[in-house]
């Protein structure tokens, strides 16, 4: 366990990429109930404080309850660019030099905010921070699971014309009951366009939905994929076959697929040899940004430095970047473990 002060101050200085992060789910609060007196929108909760005790999630559907709630504050194209711009600050902070962050375009579609409104606020502060502080970023669209194929190609379409400002699609939302499968279409139209595939499986779901996902959507990444050592066949593919998998263990925790962070598989994923990288997933819902699942986990589970630096090497070789890219990352990880 971590009781090194110099552990911790590793852990929070190293450079670190995040790959699973719901840009909606980093709203915070208070940002939720300024961006509510901005546009008028009544809030079913009466203060700050009322609204967080409201995060106490039993479940995935719990939790989404209330992230849809949240999300009909986000009205205008400067609501979207507040919101992105305020977790890049938050990780330039905890030293993240690149992210990968999911957006969920169907939940403000749904709701009649314009596409365009959503990924031009995103993708404007996405610009901002690369000049203002140097994180780079870039858009994963994602489908919601519980909505139909037939909706997830009309986002596709809504899409095509701010094609340049997305790199690749991937699957959230309800997994129980929405198996990877009801997406096999849409997700070989993303592959003919060329787009990056990722999709949630394998976290409430059983880990024939990871195996799903390598097969029938042909996804290169899986998002979460912590229950995948319920099956060893799995586990040996995914581990010689390098596919990431991207653990967001507060979230984990938030959302009971382990009872306490003690109970917490990181560590088995990494001596099984599986290329597992650490997220915050939702962090103004779950407890923290990436700084703080870094720690809570380290805290909890008997990792190393050695874990440490293999966590920060991962991040940047599972994300959508080209090999020289990645070299340069991963270069900067070692000689800041070397200093």
């Amino acid at each position: 366990m971590m009781n090194n002060a110099v552990l911790k101050d590793l852990l929070l200085k190293m450079p670190k990429a995040e790959l699973h992060i719901h840009i909606e789910g980093s709203l915070e609060p208070e940002l939720i109930f300024e961006l509510a007196r901005r546009n008028g929108v009544k809030l079913n909760y009466g203060s700050v404080e009322e609204l967080r005790r409201a995060y106490a999630f039993t479940d995935l559907q719990s939790f989404l309850d209330i992230y849809y709630a949240g999300a009909s504050v986000l009205i205008k194209e400067q609501d979207f660019y507040d919101m992105t711009m305020a977790y890049l600050r938050r990780a330039h902070a905890d030293n993240v030099r690149y992210a990968e962050i999911f957006f969920d375009p169907q939940t403000h579609t749904e709701r009649g905010i314009a596409f365009g409104t959503a990924i031009n606020g995103i993708h404007r502060a996405l610009q901002d921070a690369e000049k203002e502080f140097g994180v780079r970023g870039a858009l994963i669209m994602c489908f919601l699971r519980h909505l139909s194929e037939e909706e997830a190609f009309k986002t596709l379409e809504q899409s095509l014309p701010y094609r340049d400002k997305f790199i690749g699609v991937g699957l959230d939302s309800s997994e129980r009951g929405h198996p990877p499968e009801k997406f096999a279409r849409v997700f070989a139209r993303c592959r003919e366009l060329g787009l990056h595939l990722v999709a949630h499986a394998g976290e409430e779901g059983p880990p024939e939905y990871i195996r799903t996902a390598l097969d029938l959507l042909k996804v290169e990444r899986i998002d979460h994929g912590v229950r995948c050592l319920e099956d060893a066949a799995l586990t040996e593919r995914l581990a010689r076959e390098r596919v990431p998998l991207t653990v967001c263990p507060l979230s984990n925790i938030k959302l009971r697929v382990f009872d306490r962070m003690p109970d917490h598989n990181l560590l088995q994923l990494l001596d099984a040899g599986l290329m597992a990288t650490v997220n915050s997933d939702d962090p103004a819902y779950f407890g923290g940004y990436l700084n703080q699942n870094f720690t809570e986990a380290f805290e909890a589970l008997p990792l190393t430095r050695q874990h440490a630096q293999q966590l920060a090497r991962n991040s940047f070789q599972a994300a959508f970047l080209d090999a020289q890219a990645k070299q340069k990352y991963v270069d900067e990880v070692d000689r800041f473990f070397q200093a």
